[in-house]
This record gives C-alpha cells, structure tokens and sequence, in this order.
C-alpha cells in the first residue's frame, strides 16, 4: 500500500558507478522508497551548499531498476533547498574525510526544518573506532596510543596476540596482528603509527574471529533490525566481504543482547538512526554510522525485507519530525 503522502527523500551518498545491485544497501533502501512512490534524489557530498543559512543541492532525480549494469539511472540536475524536502539519509562511505566532517557542519543549519539521519552532530561524536569505548564493559582489551613501547608492554600483558588498527581506517584497511616476537613488529606498529606521530588502536585479539568471524547487528533507532555473520577467508582475521569474507546466518547471544541493550540508550540519544555494530565473541568492535552495510544479505538469508523496515521507520519519523 502506497502512504498517504509521498515523500522526498535525498540520498547523499557516493557516485551510483559505485553500487552493486545485489549488495549495496543505499541501492536496496532507494529501491524500497521508490516502490512506495517517494521521489529519491541523488546527491555527492560536493554538491552540498549554503546560501546564507540555506542549505542547498545540485541533485538528480534517480530511478532505480534490478539491472547490474545501471541499477541507478539519474534525470538532469536540480537545484535544491534542502528545507524543502522531507528527509536526507546520509549514506557517504568512510573514511570521515574533511568533506565529511564540511558536509555535517552545513546540514546543521538544517536542524528543526528537515530530518537528516544519521544526525550529523552524531556523525561528528561518533568515530567508528573509538565511539564503542564509552561502553569498556562489552569491548576488549583495548589502548589507543602512538607509542611502540606501549603497545608492546600492552601486547605482553594480554598474552602477545593483538590487532592493530587505524583510528581512521575501514573497509579491513590497515589491520594487522600483532604477535610478541613476530621478526615484523617493530615494522607493523611504525607502518599503521606513522612512525609514531599518529595514535592507532590496539586490541586484545579475540581467537573466535578465525573460526567463527563476526556477526553485524543492525540497529534502527536504537532496536534491532537483524544479524549476520560475516566469515573470514581461511587464515585472514579480517571477515569484511570486500576484502574476502562472506555472509552466513547468525543467532544473537546473550553478549550480543547485553551490549545492544548497553549501547542503544546512547544512539537514541546522538540520533544515529541507522547504525550497525560489529561483534566478535560478545564483545563489540567497531560501531558503523557513516554507512553501515550488509542490509541486503541479511536480508536474503532471514527471508525478510529488512529495507522495507528501515523506510517505515524513515517514513515515521520523518513525518513526526515535521509536524
């Protein structure tokens, strides 16, 4: 059934050559708004702006069809005031570059006239790495230094296995183990700390990751939407499906509803509407808010239209936001 009202929902997110039709989350969610005849933009993060205090977007009116190769199909650019349409989704890939942190600061101005999700504000506060930290209770063992002398001193007292990770990295970029008497340490940790002059993130390493990966929980304004498992290839650590793992089905443990019960109150509270949580043996790793994936496997695996979910919530709050 169509809503009463359709809406105008804009997408800033990364060019449409970019998308994979059966993967691309931002694709599934642009699929399911279209179906329920919503008009859907497309816009870069470049093609944000202000005028005074408004903010404006050269966008594109974007169709989307179950085609590989061009799932995205984009009209004529538009100028835009953004005050003018009912919600944005913010849906820009990391790393959270200069731009990114420039495209929150100008969607600020948006604040009480348009619904933006994730909160820009949250996108600000909540780095990837370090936001899950708030909560040293469900995360492991964990140091954030530049210091080689620190991180091997923190190496032994948690028994010589670790990972090493940069604060700004993604995508499995830049994640290495750390083993004492491995003849590369020294080179690992001066690689991923620049010699130093950057902190990197440190963390106990959870032996679980080998045989059973991790598991992304998906969450929609604080409430589970659903899991999956994420399977490394044999003898990687890393289990992100771009650099070689793959989905499978997942079941929540008692540690993995413990930490979603630990962390929801927080993102309600920095509006990050859409998030996903990386959890490896009920511990939790990484918190996703730029552009948290992997909604189209979950979905084919539980049998259910989890972007349908999404766009209801999107369609709620958004009308909730405006009245």
């Amino acid at each position: 059934m169509l809503p009463q009202t359709p809406m105008h929902i804009v997408f800033v997110m990364d060019p449409v050559s970019t998308v994979i039709v059966d993967e691309d989350t931002s694709f599934a969610l642009m699929l399911e708004a279209q179906a329920r005849g919503h008009r859907v933009d497309h816009c870069l993060a470049s093609d944000v702006g202000l005028r005074g205090r408004r903010v404006v977007a050269r966008v594109r009116q974007a169709t989307m069809r179950i085609d590989p190769d061009e799932p995205i199909r984009l009209a004529e650019p538009e100028d835009i005031d953004l005050v003018d349409v009912d919600a944005v989704f913010i849906r820009k890939d990391p790393p959270f570059t200069d731009a990114y942190l420039w495209l929150t600061l100008v969607l600020d101005h948006l604040e009480g006239d348009t619904l933006v999700v994730n909160d820009p504000r949250g996108l600000r506060e909540a780095n990837e790495k370090l936001y899950a930290h708030h909560f040293p209770e469900i995360v492991p063992a964990t140091i954030m230094t530049s210091h080689k002398d620190e991180i091997i001193r923190f190496l032994r007292e948690i028994g010589g296995k670790a990972v090493i990770k940069p604060i700004d990295g993604h995508g499995g970029e830049g994640v290495f183990l750390l083993s004492d008497g491995d003849s590369n340490l020294n080179g690992l940790i001066e690689s991923v700390t620049h010699l130093g002059s950057r902190n990197a993130i440190v963390q106990a390493l959870i032996p679980e990751v080998y045989d059973e990966g991790d598991k992304r929980i998906l969450l929609v304004d604080g409430e589970l939407l659903g899991v999956v498992g994420r399977v490394p290839s044999k003898g990687d650590l890393r289990s992100n499906v771009h650099v070689g793992g793959s989905a499978a089905p997942a079941e929540l443990s008692d540690a993995d509803r413990k930490i979603i019960e630990t962390i929801a109150p927080r993102l309600v509270a920095d509006r990050l509407f859409f998030v996903g949580l990386d959890v490896i043996g009920g511990k939790l790793i990484e918190v996703n808010v730029t552009s948290p994936t992997l909604l189209q496997q979950m979905s084919r695996l539980a049998g259910e239209n989890f972007s349908a979910v999404v766009i209801d919530r999107l369609e709620d709050k958004a009308r909730l936001y405006a009245s």
